[in-house]
């Protein structure tokens, strides 16, 4: 089953940091407890690199801030 658009922004990308990072770390006990076939194992994996992802992308954009932030010049 494809992924559907919406306004050209992919549903994932609208996920905060705490909800990608919350679904991550659940794929990550599933896969962990094991017990699901190959294909699903595969569909968790591919899942969890996509949310992993966008976790990074938050955490990139949290530096950015805190750089230019730093780099300002104070009033």
């Amino acid at each position: 089953m494809a992924e559907q658009k919406t306004n050209g922004t992919e549903p994932d990308e609208r996920l905060s940091y705490e909800q990608a990072r919350a679904e991550l770390a659940s794929v990550v006990e599933r896969l962990e407890a094991g017990g699901t076939s190959l294909e699903d194992s595969l569909a968790l994996w591919e899942r969890g690199e996509r949310l992993a992802g966008i976790c990074q992308r938050w955490l990139d954009g949290a530096r950015e801030r805190i750089e230019a932030a730093r780099q300002a010049p104070s009033d």
